[in-house]
């Protein structure tokens, strides 16, 4: 059996257990999800271990060991193109959409009055939180860490990988053994850090397991009414978009088949689904994306972290959704002017969205404020968000893994990402510079 159907045995089997535990109740209940949820933990926990030192060798060897660095501005550019454009698809899908289906939404006033007022309270944090915020400004001078040790001790993914690209770039100009020494060892890193992944994803099962479980069980089967239907809604438009949007381009402009493309997202989907959290699926992608999907081992080390970090789709339609739904409930009627609003700033926000689960959420406040929404309403809709967000989790993830499939169509013309081995010359003598693949 493959990685991908146990994960997805893993998956059905601890959702199943878990809503059964909720149904049951009692000690069953309280003792399962204590000894499950660690292990869970347990397992993200060593996902994440993976990250930075896996990520770091990734980029430096994929760009200090680069032919032509420049190559590599280029197709950062082109990416982040891509990520721009399939945000505001995104964003104008959800504005066409939502609004109609809403606003079929029965909602007494009685009832919208009670949700208002336990919003009032549960917004607090939220509000907090997106108070506290870097502005455009310190979040641009914030890219360029003060200390890369300590950015990667607080997981700040961004500024490392720019500090981590900045070295790469540096070190195509230094002395030619001396670079070839320093490639060597971050090569070396790099396949350690590979095997630990290898080793980490080989739980997969159990860690996805025990994290459905956990998750389940804690859920039960308590949204009801309004609140259901919105978190449907915001399910159904992620589904929607990957279905005719992600999935498409990758076949399309990605020169895959769409069975391919789908056993090989498989993997980082399910780490993302049952975890809230991109950075956590990272290492699945990086694995996938070279051994499942045949995308070139530099290009993906040198996309997959800029996308995770920059680039999340499911934000953006779950903000103009649940833009749309507070709209609702507070008596708010939202023109063409007000919806372009929202997409326009949801699109914005998606790049500064914190790389944790609910993250999104925090960024509605903005969001609802350029509409005239009242901001309180962001705590109705972090009360409910743990299953919207499983969802746009796995949109992000679908579409960091659908540009790098395209950019990888495009890898003979990126020859300082593509895989394979090929000799340059330095110095008067050959130096070979060979990926980490195993094929």
């Amino acid at each position: 059996m493959s990685l991908a159907l146990k994960v997805l045995v893993a998956l059905l089997a601890g959702l199943a257990v878990g809503l059964g535990l909720s149904v049951a109740g009692g000690d069953p209940l309280h003792w399962t999800v204590a000894l499950l949820e660690p292990v869970g933990q347990l397992w993200v926990a060593g996902l994440r271990m993976t990250v930075v030192p896996l990520v770091v060798s990734a980029l430096i060897v994929g760009v200090g060991g680069a032919p032509d660095p420049k190559s590599v501005g280029r197709v950062g550019a082109q990416a982040m193109a891509w990520f721009v454009a399939l945000l505001c698809v995104a964003a104008l899908l959800s504005v066409l959409i939502a609004p109609p289906i809403i606003g079929r939404i029965p909602v007494s006033a009685d009832a919208a009055a009670a949700m208002r007022a336990s919003a009032a309270g549960a917004a607090d944090a939220a509000v907090a939180g997106a108070k506290q915020l870097p502005g455009l400004g310190q979040w641009i001078v914030d890219l360029v860490p003060l200390n890369p040790v300590k950015a990667a001790a607080d997981g700040a993914m961004l500024p490392l990988i720019v500090f981590s690209l900045a070295f790469g770039v540096a070190l195509t100009q230094i002395a030619p053994d001396r670079r070839a020494m320093l490639l060597s060892v971050f090569e070396g890193v790099q396949d350690t850090a590979l095997m630990l992944v290898r080793g980490v994803l080989f739980l997969a099962p159990i860690g996805v397991f025990a994290l459905a479980v956990a998750l389940a069980a804690k859920l039960g089967l308590a949204a009801a009414g309004a609140l259901a239907t919105y978190v449907a809604v915001v399910c159904g438009m992620t589904v929607l978009y990957a279905a005719l949007v992600l999935y498409p381009i990758a076949v399309v402009f990605g020169k895959t088949s769409l069975a391919k493309f789908a056993r090989g997202a498989f993997p980082p989907q399910a780490v993302a689904f049952s975890t809230r959290s991109s950075l956590a699926a990272l290492p699945a992608m990086l694995e996938t994306a070279r051994d499942r999907l045949g995308i070139p081992a530099a290009l993906a080390a040198f996309l997959l972290p800029l996308a995770v970090t920059t680039f999340r789709c499911g934000a953006a339609i779950g903000q103009v959704v649940g833009a749309v739904f507070a709209a609702k409930l507070y008596g708010v009627v939202l023109g063409p002017g007000a919806l372009a609003a929202i997409a326009v700033t949801s699109v914005a926000t998606t790049f500064s969205v914190p790389g944790i689960p609910g993250g999104s959420i925090i960024m509605m406040v903005p969001v609802l404020l350029s509409a005239g929404i009242p901001a309180e309403g962001v705590g109705l809709l972090l009360a409910v968000d743990t299953i919207p967000d499983m969802f746009r989790t796995t949109a992000n993830v679908t579409g960091d893994v659908v540009v790098a499939t395209v950019m990888a169509a495009r890898a003979p013309q990126q020859s300082a990402l593509r895989d394979g081995t090929h000799r340059r010359t330095v110095s008067g003598r050959q130096m070979a510079v060979t990926d980490t693949a195993d094929d």
